[in-house]
């Protein structure tokens, strides 16, 4: 019997690889060229935080292995691959070029805002066009009926955050159906709200306008003519041993490797707008970099100059068109200006693109994967940052914006590993005494008499799940 929301499926072990092979495979895709930093205006000991850091993440039980490309003017400055692939103590090393991650957002940007750039560029896309044009059951004779392509990208929408379509669904087809019914909660354009529902109705909008699937016109439109060979959704299985597994114990019954880790993902055929991309570090540099080059690389345009300012730039609040831009948070650190565009990934991966220093980061981890840590979200979030510093610290060739000192979250980590089970059921005790107590005594001192108490504390920390344009809150 077939239960909806839940999957099962018999996997196959995974064979430990041959090292000869995978050293052969290491020279076959290199990325960018490699020079040492000093001939790039970086310092190379500046640069060797990085390292004490990424490793304090791996020790802390944050993440299992990490790879990491830092690059500048063209050239990789910085390019090292830490730890394993998973805890396990036959697991393979961690390799820039070699290992391949699930991008988790950070699909987002190399794959569905990529390929809204390329269509933009064609003239089969018009930002300020309703989605219903493409989409006719996306209709619901109201709000919906305004939404455009432009909302889509700057996530205001006025689509929820997400919804559970892999509780829903049974197949890809259902789940499509189901995400065009979903209901817009706020005046498009007024409010403010990261949605994955929206880029994933962006995808299907832009499938419609290239007359393919997105994975067909991404693989033939960017990551072909820049040779991104190691980019892809839905990796072939014979590509297993070099996937950085997941989750151990997902919905899905069985632990994940190969297969997307987000559920929605999965259940709208592996391939959506808002997660879904398998790739490595390596490859994703060239992708910088071309973004760096406005558009091109080795030769080849794939965007146009002035697509990728547009997308690029702020267009309401600190998003652009797709991509998010550097405000202090989300990965790009203290130093990083508001011209720096990038974004983050759920399992732990981060791009950030500076163009004031010519300098790309990328950090790709698999956090996710049965993390030792008690808030690994805490751990990547501090590495993501401090990796961004150490990059900006290591410029040394523009006096105007370089950086003279850097504190590094991860020499003095807060709350990576603190115990927070204890704490909180002392707080739930005390909500039933001292906090009422508390209470009880200000409405005596207020002269009301009253010792009854009608409502519950409001807990600390809770967010509204929407805000009114221009709100900077984001999720990553």
């Amino acid at each position: 019997m077939r239960h909806r929301g839940r999957y099962s499926r018999v996997v196959p072990p995974v064979p430990t690889p041959v090292l000869a092979s995978f050293a052969l495979l290491l020279t076959l895709h290199d990325g960018l060229p490699a020079t040492k930093p000093a001939e790039v205006g970086m310092a190379a000991k500046r640069l060797e935080a990085i390292e004490r850091v990424v490793l304090r993440g791996i020790r802390a039980g944050g993440y299992p292995g990490a790879s990491v490309v830092v690059g500048r003017r063209g050239y990789s400055v910085f390019q090292r691959g830490y730890g394993k692939l998973s805890w396990s103590e036959d697991s393979p090393a961690v390799s820039p070029s070699g290992t391949i991650y699930d991008l988790a957002s950070v699909s987002k940007v190399v794959g569905t805002t990529a390929a809204a750039m390329a269509l933009f560029d064609e003239g089969k896309l018009d930002l300020d066009a309703p989605v219903v044009r493409w989409l006719p059951s996306f209709a619901d004779g109201g709000l919906k009926d305004q939404v455009t392509v432009r909302h889509l990208l700057t996530h205001r929408s006025g689509l929820p955050a997400g919804r559970d379509l892999w509780r829903i669904a049974f197949t890809p087809a259902e789940a499509r159906a189901a995400l065009l019914q979903s209901v817009v909660r706020c005046e498009p354009g007024r409010c403010y709200e990261y949605s994955d529902l929206g880029m994933d109705v962006l995808a299907l909008v832009l499938e419609e306008a290239a007359g393919e699937s997105l994975d067909t016109y991404l693989a033939r439109k960017i990551f072909t003519p820049l040779g991104m060979q190691d980019t892809y959704y839905r990796p072939a299985s014979e590509l297993r041993w070099r996937i950085a597994p997941t989750e151990v114990t997902p919905p899905r019954g069985y632990p994940l490797r190969g297969e997307v880790h987000d559920e929605n993902a999965y259940i709208l055929g592996g391939v959506a707008g808002h997660a879904g991309l398998f790739s490595t570090a390596s490859d994703l540099a060239v992708f910088a970099q071309m973004m760096l080059n406005r558009g091109s690389y080795a030769g080849t345009r794939v965007i146009a100059d002035s697509t990728v300012r547009l997308f690029t730039a702020r267009s309401a609040g600190t998003r652009g068109l797709g991509w998010d831009t550097c405000a202090g948070e989300h990965g790009c650190g203290d130093f990083m200006g508001p011209r720096a565009f990038g974004h983050i990934g759920y399992t732990g991966t981060s791009l950030w693109i500076d163009p004031e220093r010519e300098m790309f980061v990328i950090l790709l981890t698999n956090r996710v994967h049965a993390a030792r840590a008690r808030r690994p979200a805490k751990v990547i979030a501090d590495i993501r940052n401090d990796l961004a510093d150490a990059a900006a610290w290591a410029v040394i060739d523009e006096p105007e914006i370089a950086v003279a000192k850097v504190a590094f979250r991860a020499d003095s980590p807060k709350g990576w590993n603190k115990p927070l089970r204890a704490k909180r059921a002392k707080s739930r005790r005390g909500a039933k005494g001292k906090a009422v107590t508390k209470r009880v005594v200000v409405a005596k001192k207020v002269g009301t008499g009253k010792k009854s108490v009608s409502a519950k504390p409001k807990a600390k920390g809770v967010m509204a799940k929407r805000k009114v344009a221009p709100a900077k809150g984001r999720k990553g």
